[in-house]
């Protein structure tokens, strides 16, 4: 006897998880007509629940920033060979980032993909960078963290 039907859908945890997969430069034109350098970081992610992503709704500005926003950097540059975490609040680089919702419709509401987010650099934090990065889901559960590779600012 054979039974056919449906595949029972691989189980994934509520938290959301993340994978570096690349980090990209280029020279582009921004809104003002301005050459600047750019980096797009690559990265898979999946979530069990399906809750990826935020609305406008969380603009308030009293809102704190782990509320507005789902997608967190740390910078690093490279000094004698050591990497060391980078102050970026004087720095044109935001380390946050809002990624919009990514609903899922049916009863399977398990989300993979990959996201990709454009960094742009008016004045290159440092000459070798790396980043750390997590993603929240609207449950705020928090990502692994993942890190990227060597970035190489400078001579671009």
């Amino acid at each position: 006897m054979l039974l056919a039907g449906c595949p029972t859908p691989k189980v994934l945890p509520d938290i959301p998880r993340v994978e570096f997969r690349s980090f990209v430069l280029d020279m582009k034109i921004d809104n003002l007509n301005n050459e600047v350098l750019t980096g797009v970081l690559n990265f898979y992610f999946e979530d069990g629940d399906g809750d990826i992503g935020f609305e406008a709704s969380y603009d308030s500005l009293e809102a704190p920033d782990s509320v507005k926003y789902n997608l967190f950097l740390t910078t690093y540059e490279r000094v004698d060979g050591q990497y060391q975490m980078i102050d970026t609040s004087d720095l044109d680089v935001k380390p946050f980032y809002r990624i919009p919702p990514l609903d899922r419709e049916g009863q399977n509401k398990t989300l993979k993909g990959e996201i990709e987010v454009e960094i742009n650099y008016h004045i290159p934090p440092a000459d070798t960078i790396k980043y750390s990065f997590y993603l929240t889901d609207r449950a705020f559960n928090h990502s692994n963290t993942d890190t990227t590779s060597e970035i190489v600012l400078a001579g671009w």
